[in-house]
């Protein structure tokens, strides 16, 4: 029997010889050869299709709706609105303590985006519910409405969410989630040079082969299983249970495999409703998003606008960064509020910044919800700090690399948040980046080190 640093030691090599070498993914064959099994593939008895009334309008008041028309259409078993919802107020983050609760599973009293649900129609077959869908007539008083994050942020402008009574999402620390590390007007005051930028991102669908969407069965005693493709089943579980006022144990939540999600499926928007409607109707439901749905209504990667201000010696020392961030979260929360609090921990960069401050808003316009996409709040701004940087080196006439090895953080540089860096291993992946690419680098770049104490 080996001892138990023996078999570590032997672990450790295995993992060490499959760096480098290629290998089959297991879920591969499925995919290739049709198997894969994906919640849509599920065929109940009676089952209904839902099909959701959205608003054409990007900010509007609810003056009455007409479902009369729609309930009269053949095959169809019911039509669903506000009052139906026993608790229609939400956020998918409320379950972390990020709120209010501002988002409406169907609109109540006012449309905020453009594609917003209000009406709910089940029937026998897809056709059936989006012909009744169509004879649904709702009665608009047309808002004005703001689409540009700093015009929403201006005197005056409409007012998108009442739920928040201002257009921007408030933070412990104020209007906008704050980082403050030394002095950085004293900073600026004693750097050779200041560079500011300003940096623009358009929001970006996931676009997934496989649209969001659910399935969801009674099955009996006022339980329910629900398949879905959600990435994030415990959001999923829990916001439906509140939403619903339901206990958590009634519901079952099936997941599997997921045909691209990309972090577009973690918002909880097909669920509750696709659940409810089994509930009242004591016959399974299928809710699942036709393609034109998925791009124009699943929530985007955020809209963001960065500046930043820097200022450098031109020995090529950072001494001072200082950023205004601002994330489009449309017309509700949903994951945005978080997506902004990352990247204000996250502009100072890898880089050991000794003055630094930090100011990014998360701001309501009447656009789409954005939410999480891979890296939300961290991959724009990697991509508007690591530009900056390339600006800052050619400024002072100094190699990118080269700058880039003198501000890198190493084991024991305290972050502009205040979190000692460990483990970095930085400046030896720039090393090895500088060997792999043939890219020239002084020979005293190549001798520094990440660890604490050389």
């Amino acid at each position: 029997m080996k001892l138990a640093k023996e078999y570590f030691a032997d672990q450790r090599q295995d993992d060490l010889n499959e760096l480098g070498q290629s290998r089959q993914r297991s879920d591969v064959p499925g995919h290739v050869t049709g198997k894969t099994a994906y919640f849509a593939d599920r065929n109940f008895p009676g089952m209904l299709y839902l099909k959701m009334v959205r608003s054409p309008h990007h900010h509007a008041r609810i003056r009455g709706i007409d479902v009369s028309e729609a309930e009269k259409h053949p095959g169809v078993a019911r039509v669903l609105t506000s009052k139906d919802i026993p608790h229609n107020v939400y956020t998918i983050l409320i379950l972390i303590q990020v709120g209010p609760e501002d988002e409406q599973v169907l609109a109540e009293d006012k449309v905020r985006w453009k594609g917003e649900a209000v009406v709910a129609v089940l029937a026998d077959s897809e056709r059936a519910a989006s012909e009744a869908a169509a004879k649904v007539r709702i009665d608009y008083e047309v808002l004005p409405a703001v689409f540009d994050m700093e015009q929403a942020l201006a005197p005056g402008a409409p007012l998108v969410n009442e739920y928040h009574g201002q257009n921007h999402y408030m933070y412990d620390s104020g209007a906008s989630r704050k980082v403050r590390f030394g002095d950085v007007e004293k900073g600026f005051a004693e750097a050779d040079h200041i560079l500011e930028q300003t940096y623009l991102s358009s929001p970006i669908e996931q676009a997934p082969t496989e649209t969001t969407g659910c399935i969801a069965v009674p099955e009996g005693n006022d339980r329910y299983t629900c398949y879905t493709n959600t990435q994030a089943m415990f959001f999923t579980l829990d916001n439906t249970s509140i939403i619903l006022q339901m206990p958590g144990h009634k519901l079952h939540m099936v997941g599997g495999t997921v045909g691209g999600g990309f972090g577009g499926k973690v918002d909880v928007t097909v669920e509750p409703i696709a659940i409810l409607a089994a509930k009242l109707t004591g016959r399974p439901v299928s809710f699942i998003y036709s393609r034109q749905e998925e791009m124009q209504i699943s929530s985007p990667r955020a809209a963001e606008k960065i500046v930043i201000k820097d200022g450098v010696m031109k020995d090529g020392r950072l001494v001072a960064r200082k950023v205004t961030g601002y994330t489009d979260a449309g017309a509700y929360s949903r994951h945005s509020p978080y997506g902004a609090q990352k990247g204000a921990a996250h502009y100072p960069g890898p880089y050991t910044v000794p003055n630094v401050s930090v100011d990014t808003w998360c701001v309501y316009t009447n656009r789409t919800p954005s939410s999480a996409m891979r890296g939300f709040g961290v991959t724009i701004a990697d991509f508007a700090l690591e530009v900056q940087m390339d600006k800052l080196a050619r400024l002072i006439g100094m190699d990118p690399l080269e700058f880039r090895f003198i501000n890198a953080y190493r084991d024991g540089d305290m972050k502009a948040h205040r979190q000692k860096t460990e483990g970095a291993a930085l400046i030896e992946c720039m090393q090895e980046a500088a060997r792999v690419s043939n890219w020239p680098v002084a020979d005293r770049y190549m001798k520094m080190s990440s660890y604490e104490g050389t």
